[in-house]
């Protein structure tokens, strides 16, 4: 039987903490058939669960649009029958597999679980990635007997300040012992001043753009070296536009993917990117200063939450995402580039948000309600 069942995703920011989780309690000495993940149809779970070798059990159905538009309208009433059924699935897994505790990720799939968890009176643990709960967690919560959290202060019931899991590779990251590696291997040069940005892997258009306009403006500049992870949605259309030749000063490199998240971790002074938790908490272990450019529109504004975890620690510069342009996007990197003294105060006040040992305290949390 399960002995752990560990429900939600969607995305990888809700699947690879719960991936992490399940790694430390492996560690601990249960076998992988012992940590069962419930995610859904429509999720990169499909993908990343099995690769991690766990066994995997997905619901039908998707989350509920909250918009109020004919389209959205016709799209609930598909997805509340696809819940339905998901209740179904959820309810015979929880007979079936009878777990000793349940861990919510949060996500659509965390839901018909998490809530038949509270009926048959199944231990709930939930892990909470962002500074503002999802709605899943939030309903969730009111029943767990703890809540795992990513930022101190996050509301939800019982809270504990565990952190937010990041992978074992991006944990490793010496950014002072592998910086002239990392370089190499993606060939950056050793004596310039390297700045990263990407915005997911489908990419963000408005900090693709802006850099793009930005790149106009470095033409010429010799002690700057840029990777640009532009992201498959963008990438076709981008990678045709690109200012500089093989002959320009600047050194300008497109990538549609970024196969290497630890390498350009280590080589990069600045990083330039989205807020999503996993980043964060990434950007923080490892004590990379970073410019941050919130996602409009994400539920409960949770990424400008997440932002300003590091932005109040004094490890980031927060931008909205209206005001990026390229004008002040140079602003921004120039200001950061010409202080080297700012930049490694930026890298030392990361440890105020770290979390390095997240997936350790996530299953001290998870072994407590056993």
């Amino acid at each position: 039987m399960t002995r752990v069942l560990i429900t939600g995703g969607g995305t990888a920011g809700h699947v690879l903490p719960g991936i992490a989780i399940a790694k430390q309690l492996q560690e601990r000495g249960y076998a992988p058939d012992d940590l069962h993940f419930v995610g859904s149809d429509r999720g990169v779970e499909r993908r990343l669960v099995p690769e991690a070798g766990f066994p995997l059990t997905v619901l039908p159905g998707r989350g509920i649009q909250r918009k109020l538009t004919p389209q959205s309208i016709r799209d609930n009433a598909g997805a509340i029958l696809g819940l339905l059924r998901a209740f179904g699935t959820a309810f015979r897994l929880l007979r079936s597999e009878k777990p000793d505790v349940v861990v919510s990720l949060g996500g659509y799939a965390s839901v018909p679980c998490g809530l038949w968890a509270g009926v048959l009176r199944v231990p709930i643990v939930v892990a909470e990635q962002n500074a503002v709960p999802g709605l899943a967690n939030k309903v969730i919560g009111r029943f767990a007997k703890a809540c795992g959290v990513s930022f101190d202060g996050v509301d939800l019931p019982r809270a504990v300040w565990t952190g937010n899991p990041v992978r074992d590779e991006v944990l490793a990251v010496d950014r002072v012992a592998h910086r002239s590696a990392a370089r190499a291997k993606l060939d950056l040069p050793d004596d310039r001043f390297v700045l990263a940005v990407f915005g997911g892997s489908l990419g963000a258009l408005r900090i693709n753009n802006a850099l793009l306009g930005a790149v106009e403006h470095w033409r010429g500049s010799s002690d700057l070296a840029i990777r640009h992870v532009i992201g498959n949605r963008d990438f076709p259309e981008l990678s045709q536009r690109n200012p500089c030749d093989a002959s320009d000063p600047l050194l300008y490199q497109q990538v549609e993917y970024e196969n290497d998240m630890p390498a350009l971790y280590a080589a990069a002074d600045v990083v330039l990117c989205r807020s999503g938790a996993t980043s964060v908490a990434e950007l923080a272990v490892i004590g990379i200063p970073a410019v941050l450019i919130p996602l409009p529109g994400a539920p409960g504004d949770h990424q400008t939450a997440n932002a300003m975890a590091l932005v109040n620690a004094g490890a980031a510069v927060l931008v909205p995402d209206a005001d990026l342009t390229a004008t002040r996007l140079i602003d921004e990197i120039e200001a950061l580039r010409s202080s080297p003294k700012r930049l490694a105060e930026m890298a030392t006040s990361s440890g105020d948000v770290a979390r390095p040992n997240a997936a350790h305290r996530l299953a001290d949390l998870v072994e407590q309600h056993v």
